[in-house]
């Protein structure tokens, strides 16, 4: 029985099924550093997204701001902590906008201003997360089909061969086809741990993902209970109104009843007495 030698099939190869096998290769190498370089990102930013978090939810509870910015500023390593930075810095620095502009001045919401902050933040570091899945994901679908491919042209120069010898029988082709199906093997072997590999991090990046999800909700209830109470500025424009003139009053009605007219006697008609009061 003849052993299976990866290294004489090569020499034996077709130079387009040696294309196809080489492709093959650095679509392997490719995968196999996603693997690794995805594998040990997120584990890191896992581990330092939970070092962060536990300090901030006592923070959150203690409704300590500047704790919670220096906390954000000191731990940046992670996406979480930038998103809390990030959102925390547009609250002071709105705030500080409309104290100065004044409190007439009510186009700027915070809570709105800091939700498209965590919206932008959010969709940036689940991007660099998601880094190198795409090409992964190519690699899973395509694989199999360029050993498919590479198996179709081995099978083709398996025949052409067998029609130039003039000879038949599965002896002439056999070597022909089995350098074909190692394509196909190879095309399966690189695309098995892409697929497996692909499905595996998109899952932890989505419960990452819910996970960022509900810490920007606790930061829009820390700022709407921070902003519950009204700024300095309404707040002594409420404790002293603007006086009134006057003449914005109306009149005060007369306490005097009223008596009905005097009427000139000169007026009435001829044949009344004088003195005489109509009704």
């Amino acid at each position: 029985m003849q052993s299976f030698n990866v290294i004489e099939m090569w020499h034996t190869m077709a130079p387009l099924a040696k294309l196809v096998n080489i492709l093959l290769a650095i679509c392997s190498v490719y995968s196999l550093w996603v693997i690794v370089d995805r594998f040990f990102s997120l584990r890191s930013v896992r581990r330092k997204s939970i070092r962060f978090v536990l300090p901030l939810r006592d923070l959150l509870r203690a409704r300590n701001f500047e704790g919670v910015m220096q906390l954000s500023s000191t731990q940046n390593d992670n996406p979480v902590a930038r998103l809390v930075h990030d959102a925390f810095l547009e609250y002071r620095e709105g705030t500080e906008m409309a104290r100065a502009r004044g409190a007439a001045d009510s186009d700027y919401d915070p809570v709105e201003a800091v939700e498209r902050v965590i919206d932008r933040t959010k969709e940036r570091e689940v991007a660099d997360l998601k880094r190198g899945l795409g090409g992964l994901a190519s690699i899973s679908s395509a694989a199999p089909f360029i050993g498919l491919f590479g198996t179709v042209v081995g099978i083709i120069n398996a025949f052409q061969a067998m029609a130039a010898t003039g000879q038949g029988g599965l002896g002439s082709v056999s070597a022909g086809i089995a350098e074909a199906l190692f394509t196909t093997a190879v095309g399966l072997m690189v695309a098995i741990p892409a697929v497996m590999s692909f499905n595996y991090f998109s899952t932890v990046i989505d419960r990452y993902t819910v996970d960022m999800n509900g810490i920007g909700s606790e930061l829009v209830s820390f700022i709407l209970r921070e902003g519950a109470a009204p700024p300095p500025a309404m707040a002594h424009h409420s404790a002293h109104p603007p006086p009134v003139h006057p003449s914005a009053h109306p009149p005060a009605p007369s306490m005097h009843p009223s008596h009905p007219p005097m009427h000139n006697p000169a007026s009435l008609p001829p044949g009344y007495p004088p003195g005489y009061q109509p009704r």
